[in-house]
């Protein structure tokens, strides 16, 4: 999916406003997650999934810190987000439609901390955004 300038700029101006809380985000989105789609606990048998547990909160601080990542390099995703594509692929197996919910619940998230700035545009450009990312992320599956 090819994001337009309008697009990357939307990101860009909504990545910035989340600014620290990446990880704090990531984390929520998880627990969305994992409460809204059971399923996916299952890549997480080892982890505490409690509300507030220090395992989640670590993992997504994984996520945000790769999603900032991947915002900063929006121009050459593949490269940014090559060794995580392989880890999920190769070595965790991680079944991609994951991916997908998890940015769903990413965007949730994100509408629910910044309801003025989550514009029809903006939620349009971050569902692209993350349809590229998840895209990225499940290339080495092929």
């Amino acid at each position: 999916m090819v994001l337009s300038p309008d697009d990357k700029s939307n990101v860009k101006a909504a990545w910035a406003k989340v600014g620290g809380s990446a990880g704090d985000y990531g984390a929520e989105a998880l627990e969305r997650m994992f409460l809204s789609f059971p399923t996916t606990k299952t890549y997480f048998p080892h982890f505490d999934l409690s509300h507030g547990s220090a395992q989640v909160k670590g993992h997504g601080k994984k996520v945000g810190d790769a999603l900032t990542n991947a915002v900063g390099h929006m121009d050459d995703l593949p490269g940014a987000l090559s060794a995580l594509s392989d880890l999920h692929a190769y070595k965790l197996r991680v079944d991609p439609v994951n991916f997908k919910l998890l940015s769903h619940c990413l965007l949730v998230t994100l509408a629910c901390h910044h309801p003025s700035e989550f514009t029809p545009a903006v939620h349009a450009s971050l569902d692209k955004f993350m349809a590229s990312v998840s895209t990225v992320l499940t290339s080495k599956y092929r």
